[in-house]
């Protein structure tokens, strides 16, 4: 007998998708000018300003989050202009290159993959290139696990810039608290594949009056991503172009999933699936990447066992079992495995995987006292 469909997708995205929104994505086809499908439009934009904690009406766009971070470059910013991109790993790098694509005079505020964003240090940062149009940081690191303080973040541009603040909250939105218009932030982005627990495909953009007034005055050439294109046709109960209609039916299930559990719920929840993923590797003597402060609710990132065991191998050990966990990116291959525990996960999701760990490092040759990983997390649980 296979067992193949009860595999444990463990990964930051794309992330397993509830019973209940794949049946609502299989809903018949409908046309997507018709009313129906404007209703659809509308009750997914005005779910969704309960995540972003915004009152404006946030942007449906069918496309990768990439897609979202790109519009949010191209729709502020012209060539030659000056923006400060904040890189605390792999996803901060694809925002500057995104910057630099477009002829952007970049301007990078490099740290140590690992470290959240000091807002002293950005606020020394910006009194150095006072000519700066937008600043753009992750709210969630999906890389190195790390949650940047995007509230502080967003009040130090304020106090030392006229420039924008965008975040990329792709692998966290749904599962954090955000109050973008409280804290300042002018456009805020994120995708379907994460915490909102929808298939790829999806990707959603807020932004603030402020920022539409730069970008109505911002003379780049764009087409499929001109924001302005979506806020007018959204007024018109629409989309600019044809829109994933299967994935919408599915955002409007998972957010009225979100509505069900209550939003404080679902942030304790994702705390409390944090501290049980590092009380157990840390209750297995392996070294998480990221301090206690620093680490994101959704992501936990840990090294392998430097030159004594390589992460690679833990992780094939770990499909055998039916578990996948995410490798490292960039400079980090081969050196970290990241577990994702974000959407539609719940705590003994996190045991199950804890349980499988301790059975893959003993294969690997790593000596690991067998129960000691779940029983840390069982503590937590029963605690927290």
């Amino acid at each position: 007998m296979s067992f193949s469909d009860k595999f444990h997708l463990r990964i930051p995205g794309p992330t397993p998708v509830p019973a209940r929104v794949m049946q609502a994505m299989q809903k018949p086809m409908i046309g997507h000018r018709s009313g129906e499908a404007s209703s659809l439009y509308l009750e997914c934009s005005a779910k969704l300003k309960l995540v972003f904690g915004t009152k404006t009406d946030p942007l449906l766009l069918s496309s990768s989050g990439t897609g979202a971070l790109e519009a949010a470059v191209v729709n502020t910013v012209s060539p030659g202009e000056e923006a400060v991109v904040v890189v605390t790993g792999a996803f901060g790098d694809r925002f500057a290159k995104i910057v630099q694509k477009y002829g952007i005079a970049l301007h990078r505020l490099d740290l140590p993959w690992g470290k959240a964003c000091d807002p002293d240090l950005l606020a020394s940062f910006l009194r150095q290139h006072p000519a700066a149009k937008a600043v753009f940081f992750t709210y969630c690191e999906t890389s190195t696990g790390v949650l940047n303080p995007v509230r502080e973040l967003a009040q130090s541009v304020r106090e030392h810039s006229d420039a924008l603040v965008i975040a990329d909250g792709v692998s966290c939105l749904g599962a954090v608290p955000c109050k973008m218009d409280e804290w300042g932030i002018d456009i805020m982005v994120t995708g379907s594949q994460k915490a909102l627990m929808l298939p790829p495909g999806l990707a959603f953009a807020a932004v603030s009056q402020r920022a539409w007034k730069q970008i109505e005055q911002n003379p780049t050439p764009r087409f499929y991503l001109d924001l302005l294109a979506y806020r007018k046709n959204l007024e018109k109960e629409t989309t600019p172009y044809t829109p994933a209609l299967s994935l919408l039916y599915g955002l409007a299930e998972a957010l009225a999933m979100l509505e069900e559990e209550g939003l404080p719920r679902v942030f304790a929840r994702h705390e409390r699936l944090k501290t049980m993923t590092r009380a157990g590797i840390k209750a297995l003597g392996l070294e998480l990447m990221t301090s206690d402060a620093d680490a994101s609710p959704t992501v936990t990132s840990v090294y392998g066992g430097r030159e004594k065991w390589e992460a690679e191998t833990l992780r094939k050990e770990l499909r055998a079992l039916g578990v996948g966990v995410a490798g490292g990116q960039q400079h980090l291959k081969g050196k970290i495995f990241r577990i994702g525990h974000m959407g539609y996960c719940d705590e003994l999701d996190i045991l199950t995987v804890l349980s499988a760990l301790e059975i893959a490092l003993i294969k690997t040759g790593v000596p690991v006292e067998l129960g000691s990983g779940v029983k840390a997390a069982q503590e937590v649980m029963l605690h927290v």
